[in-house]
C-alpha cells in the first residue's frame, strides 16, 4: 500500500498492486482495476518511487525472516 494525496488535500492509502493506469496531463489520475479513478499530487515519478519503495521493502521483510 501507498499513501498518496488527493488534489483537496485528503490522504488516501491505494493498493499498488490493483494500479491499472497512471496519466499526467497535466494532472496525475491514477486508475485502479475496479474502474475507480483518483486525481492526484504526486507526479508519475514519485508514485512510480513510492512502488518500488513499498516492493523493495517487501522483499527485505521476507529476506528477514528467512
Amino acid at each position: 500500500m501507498i499513501f498518496l494525496n488527493k488534489l483537496s488535500g485528503e490522504k488516501i492509502m491505494i493498493n499498488c498492486d490493483m494500479i491499472e493506469l497512471v496519466t499526467e496531463n497535466p494532472d496525475t489520475v491514477v486508475q485502479m482495476e475496479n474502474g475507480h479513478s483518483y486525481i492526484v499530487e504526486e507526479s508519475m515519478d514519485e508514485i512510480l518511487a513510492l512502488i518500488k519503495e513499498y516492493k523493495r521493502s517487501i522483499k527485505r521483510t521476507r529476506l528477514e525472516r528467512d
